[in-house]
């Protein structure tokens, strides 16, 4: 099984590089992680259309392959405990399909995109600018992983 992010926006701060390295950095070799990014999608000023939010779901669904399992991250999903995200991240697993996450752009995505994922994870109830998202993300993935295999980081 294969783990990726696809996320929106391609330039993030250096600490956000930084720290999304260092949690994936420790992920397991058999997950071949790998982050896709696209750039975020012009937007006029004052422009409250949804073209670009459905610009930016057109090329996040052309990274998905059509077997792969969606998973949305989204403050509208279903927020989980750690304990909670391991268990499901090991159903996921025992499924045998890769998994794609993915973090949209600054106004959400698309409905395309809402309907194609399997699951809508939800970090918080707090709004997070995208480069803390994709810390967080990352750091708890690599929480779900130690708590699947008894590793000490986790220790709640």
């Amino acid at each position: 099984m294969h783990i990726r992010l696809v996320a929106v926006g391609d330039r993030q701060p250096s600490w956000v590089d930084d720290a999304f390295a260092a949690y994936t950095g420790r992920y397991p070799r058999e997950w071949k992680f790998r982050l896709d990014s696209i750039a975020t999608a012009k937007r006029a000023k004052g422009d409250r259309s949804s073209s670009a939010r459905d610009a930016e779901g057109e090329l996040l669904l052309a990274k998905v392959a059509a077997d792969e399992q969606l998973v949305l991250l989204d403050e509208h999903g279903k927020q989980l405990s750690s304990k909670s995200l391991a268990t499901r991240l090991a159903d996921w697993q025992l499924d045998g399909r890769n998994i794609c996450f993915i973090i949209g752009g600054p106004d959400g995505v698309s409905s395309a995109v809402k309907q194609r994922a399997h699951f809508t994870w939800s970090l918080s109830q707090l709004t997070l600018p995208h480069g803390l998202a994709r810390v967080l993300f990352a750091e708890q993935l690599y929480r779900a992983w130690s708590l699947q295999t008894g590793h000490p980081y986790h220790r709640a």
